[in-house]
């Protein structure tokens, strides 16, 4: 029987403690999840294309609130990486909201949809240049650990790849709007690392 999804480049239950490898393992999740959207067409496509949705809004929501207020604080010049990274995170999410409300079937969808893998890598490029480099520079096992709880905490309201076991694919489809889904992952990752809203 051979696997209808790209796997993923790490385990769903990997005992992360180290908030740089997990967020560059979500990177590569990303990455691959792109490859699943070019390479798959029909409901497939459809498919893989709600779980990158949700992976990149995850994603994106967990940096907002582990890792930029982290960089503000202690990278040099940390308030202008981190306000480079907010506007290269906000044309990215412009252009998501565009393609989901196309059609992936659209034969705009997939150029449209290429363009953003550029920018998205691009911005983790950047991240991983500008930020990632310096946290594990900067801080210790301990502070690593406790950011990976909030990151851990947000990943597990997107998985990348459908459960096994879940014939129905409605456990596996949209948990909701993006947005919606924004908020209850910054509550998660909030109460996770032990912030209240």
């Amino acid at each position: 029987m051979t696997e209808t999804h790209t796997p993923q480049a790490g385990d769903d239950h990997a005992a992360d403690t180290d908030v740089v490898a997990l967020l560059m393992r979500q990177h590569g999740d990303i990455r691959n999840l792109f490859d699943e959207v070019e390479q798959s067409t029909g409901d497939a496509r459809k498919a893989a294309f709600r779980r990158l949705v949700r992976l990149l809004a995850v994603h994106e929501t967990a940096e907002e609130e582990v890792v930029h207020p982290f960089a503000r604080r202690n990278l040099p010049g940390g308030e202008q990486v981190v306000k480079d990274r907010l506007r290269e995170e906000r044309e990215a999410k412009e252009t998501l909201a565009a393609l989901d409300d196309m059609d992936t079937d659209d034969p705009k969808f997939l150029p449209r949809l290429i363009a953003l893998r550029a920018d998205v890598q691009e911005h983790a490029r950047a991240e991983e240049r500008y930020e990632f480099t310096h946290i594990r520079r900067s801080t210790d096992a301990a502070r690593l650990a406790s950011m990976a709880k909030g990151v851990k905490a947000a990943e597990a309201m997107a998985p990348t790849r459908p459960h096994p076991g879940v014939q129905s694919g409605a456990a596996n489809m949209a948990l909701g709007p993006v947005a919606a889904l924004m908020d209850r992952t910054k509550d998660a990752v909030r109460k996770a690392m032990g912030h209240d809203g």
